[in-house]
């Protein structure tokens, strides 16, 4: 026996050789054109008449232009099917390419991940690059889908045959090197699923920390601000430093909150973003550095389900300048993660933590996924991904939503959104 017969035959169970059938041979149809309602029918009668298998299909549409796919089996009379579909596409006024197919109808390729890519305009520049990064480290872009186009341009590419954890690391590289954001994850059902999301307050689910107008009130605002943000990029001790600028606080008419709490501007996309997903199932949560009489406030406004937040002490109307119990601080905010998945019955893996400061670290690093947003470069390095544009919302992208679904669910309960630009 040669070597071509020997790999073409196994061994059966008593111990004869037999063969293997031969794989298929296939044909793959690409069909081009503008989109009109039974274009797909109309090719499936087509191929339906030929006795062919259809093995894999993909179709898209794009500004109106329909681009279909179809791998099927080789028939006996493999002309009058080329026929036939050229008839079709003639009599729908599109193209149409045949050419053999691969005769590859297994699985997919192993390692396969979601690669969100944001940008605000996202050039081609930009995609080149990513798509170059992907084919360096032997990965295979199966699938594109646009996410949104406005008021950024989100799009998810669908990869396979390399591994996600390197996948990140090549990519994250890029990203900071082109100015746009690019998210991967892996494709299994954690992104289908319910899912808790945890937010830090200041700087991420609202605009501005509230310390800081606080301390304008008592005529501290420069001196707190710098206090903040050497915290915030993990130059101080947290508790500390939290301690020292509640200090400058005593005094001040516990009416402040108040006035402080009529001046919060949320971050544009935390009321959608809340909104979609609550219609999916998600539970969400505050945990902020901050103070409870805002946060418990803010929770119940935008129907967040859990708060956890320091509390300041109030005598006689005032404030002490102190903080009644323990701060909570860096270790503090992923210890209220873990408690409020426990208290939902998610597991770890079904969590996403948003944050942008170095006392959320730990609670980016205990998540499923941890999100920098709009983060000190601290934050952005040790954080599975970042988003750096000014929309929250925008993290549903990575989630596997698109916009055209938030504005179609935001329509069927009557909510309208703007229009996009042409």
């Amino acid at each position: 026996m040669d070597a071509a017969t020997q790999d073409s035959t196994h061994d059966s169970t008593d111990g004869s050789t037999t063969v293997p059938p031969p794989r298929p041979e296939t044909l793959l149809i690409t069909l081009t054109g503008r989109d009109r309602p039974g274009v797909t029918s109309s090719m499936f009668a087509t191929l339906a008449h030929a006795g062919v298998v259809v093995l894999d299909v993909e179709q898209i549409i794009l500004r109106g232009r329909l681009i279909l796919g179809l791998l099927v089996t080789l028939p006996a009379d493999p002309d009058r099917l080329r026929r036939s579909v050229t008839t079709t596409a003639e009599a729908l006024e599109m193209s149409v390419e045949l050419e053999p197919g691969s005769g590859d109808t297994g699985s997919r390729a192993q390692g396969r991940s979601h690669v969100t890519v944001i940008g605000a305009p996202l050039e081609a520049v930009a995609m080149a690059a990513v798509a170059g990064r992907v084919a360096d480290c032997g990965g295979n872009i199966d699938r594109i889908e646009r996410m949104a186009r406005y008021p950024v341009t989100a799009i998810d590419l669908h990869v396979s045959g390399v591994a996600p954890e390197r996948l990140r690391a090549l990519l994250s590289v890029e990203a900071a090197e082109q100015g746009i954001d690019v998210a991967v994850q892996p494709a299994d059902l954690l992104r289908h699923g319910m899912r808790l999301i945890v937010l830090d307050v200041d700087s991420t689910l609202i605009q501005g920390e509230v310390i800081e107008m606080l301390a304008a009130r008592a005529g501290h605002e420069e001196e707190v601000a710098r206090v903040t943000e050497a915290a915030m990029r993990g130059d101080l001790d947290f508790e500390q430093s939290l301690r020292a600028r509640v200090r400058l606080l005593a005094g001040l008419d516990a009416a402040v909150l108040d006035e402080v709490y009529a001046d919060i501007v949320v971050t544009p996309g935390a009321r959608t973003m809340v909104r979609t997903l609550r219609r999916l199932g998600y539970r969400f949560a505050i945990v902020s550095g901050g103070f409870s009489q805002v946060t418990d406030r803010l929770a119940a406004d935008l129907g967040i389900h859990f708060s956890r937040a320091n509390e300041l002490e109030v005598v006689d109307g005032r404030l002490t300048g102190e903080i009644v119990g323990p701060v909570v601080d860096r270790p503090g905010k992923a210890a209220a993660l873990r408690e409020f998945a426990e208290a939902v019955g998610v597991p770890i893996e079904a969590t996403v933590a948003i944050g942008d400061g170095a006392n959320d670290l730990d609670m980016l690093g205990a998540a499923g996924l941890g999100v920098a947003y709009n983060a000190r470069p601290v934050v952005r390095q040790a954080a599975d991904t970042s988003v750096n544009v000014p929309y929250l919302d925008t993290i549903m992208y990575l989630l596997g939503i698109s916009r055209e679904e938030i504005e179609a669910a935001d329509a069927a309960d009557g909510i309208t959104t703007p229009s996009p630009p042409v």
